[in-house]
């Protein structure tokens, strides 16, 4: 099967089992790998995984590490808008010459592992093995210095995991995808350990004391080396200023680094931030100080989006990719923290499969004004269902209901734009997110998205 352009690539990857339905299982995607020559052992990995912050650390690690002078790459899921998102080459989108080069390179050997795998009954490499190993390939064809890859669901059986990765890193862990990764933090936090490789290094944020105790295991057993938040590493300071955080931080030799602006909302992002510092330190050696001029650099330059992004102004409207429980409690400190509305919208969407009891229990304080809409997506959850659990949570919610989110955003911003103070926030979704970006690029609602 040939590609002559991104979009050939990607309906050539949607023809294949979703990455809504992971395979617990590795041997395919390393023998796929195999034949490619296997691509990930041909640089060093940082491999982040966790449940909330994932992206957000990873893109600050792959910041740090571009402005010390290294030539990275950078793997994170899910896109919101086009799926290239997911492969950078140094800080950018991958071009679509280098990724249709790598996706040609890839044919010969998914056709063998296509083959071995239906001989054997088993379903062929899906979207999400094809994504990870194409992904490694372009890396390897560049080539990097450095690659730092986000798992996508899980850890142990997430077809990232087929790398040795020199450092781990584990953001908060939390509930999440509890049909497939268990229905306890540490059942979450037993999947996820299996991404700490033998003698390597694993930094993670602080945890639940469940987590850290499944995370524990897995160093000692493995023998790697392992820094905790607040233990070995920390976050002395974090200030909201205009535009972003000011911070200090206490680094794994401790070394302080002092007054690092920070162009991001939420004092979430400080601790993504504390933790990204730490594992560039494990990565080049804590021995020395990072370079002043490449934290001022890598961290400037700083973007996340889909996480508490502007994306219209006059009147001012955000979206954040929150889409559990805890990284909704961590939106509505960001936004209560940072933000003075006179009166707030909230645009609410969930998927069927996510806690949105747990969603709405967090965001509804922030607002009586809900519009619960429909998500483009078979997964949708029923906006009827939404607005009962949200009349449940919040008994005195002021509630409208769309089918989609175009007319929903758009009645939002006219009310918005009635009175002075007014915003907008849209949330409960990373496919909701992806469309209101989509949104606010077309129409131009005056923000650099």
């Amino acid at each position: 099967m040939g590609a002559s352009s991104t979009a050939e690539v990607y309906a050539e990857l949607l023809s294949r089992t979703g990455e809504a339905q992971p395979r617990p299982r590795l041997d395919p995607v390393r023998r796929l790998t195999d034949l490619l020559g296997q691509p990930q052992n041909l640089f060093p990995v940082i491999h982040v995984g966790g449940t909330n912050g994932k992206t957000t650390t990873a893109r600050v690690i792959e910041s740090l590490l571009r402005a010390y002078g290294l030539k990275t790459g950078l793997f994170t899921s899910p896109h919101l808008v086009d799926f290239t998102e997911r492969i950078q080459l140094e800080g950018e989108q991958i071009s679509e010459a280098a990724l249709v080069a790598a996706w040609e390179e890839m044919q010969p050997a998914l056709e063998i592992v296509d083959t071995e795998l239906a001989a054997k009954g088993e379903l062929p490499i899906t979207y999400f093995e094809a994504l990870a190993a194409l992904a490694y390939t372009a890396f390897a064809d560049a080539p990097v210095e450095v690659a730092v890859v986000e798992i996508g669901i899980g850890g142990e059986w997430d077809a990232t995991n087929i790398t040795d990765a020199e450092v781990s890193v584990i953001t908060p862990i939390g509930l999440d995808h509890v049909h497939i990764l268990g229905d306890t933090v540490a059942e979450i936090a037993r999947t996820k350990a299996f991404i700490v490789k033998e003698g390597k290094t694993l930094v993670t944020a602080a945890q639940e004391p469940s987590a850290l105790a499944e995370l524990e295991a897995r160093a000692e057993t493995v023998g790697s080396r392992m820094l905790v938040a607040e233990r070995d590493f920390s976050l002395r300071a974090d200030v909201s200023g205009v535009g972003g955080r000011i911070v200090e931080i206490t680094g794994i030799a401790g070394t302080e680094y002092e007054g690092l602006f920070i162009p991001l909302y939420g004092p979430h992002q400080a601790e993504n931030v504390t933790l990204a510092v730490a594992a560039v330190e494990a990565f080049l050696g804590a021995e020395r100080p990072l370079p002043e001029d490449a934290l001022e650099q890598g961290l400037g330059s700083l973007t996340s989006p889909g996480r508490l992004q502007p994306i219209g102004v006059q009147p001012l409207v955000l979206v954040d990719a929150a889409h559990n429980p805890h990284g909704a409690k961590t939106l509505a400190t960001a936004m209560s923290e940072s933000f003075s509305f006179s009166d707030l919208m909230l645009i609410v969407g969930t998927f069927a499969d996510k806690d949105a009891r747990g969603i709405l229990e967090a965001l509804l304080p922030l607002t009586p004004n809900v519009y619960v809409v429909g998500i483009q997506s078979e997964r949708s959850r029923d906006p009827e269902e939404l607005a009962r659990l949200a009349l449940e949570v919040r008994p005195d919610v002021n509630l409208q209901l769309f089918d989609e989110l175009e007319e929903a955003v758009e009645e939002a911003r006219g009310w918005a734009e009635e009175a002075d103070g007014r915003g907008v926030l849209i949330a409960g979704s990373v496919f909701l997110a992806g469309e209101a970006i989509s949104l606010a690029r077309q129409a131009d609602w005056g923000a650099e998205v």
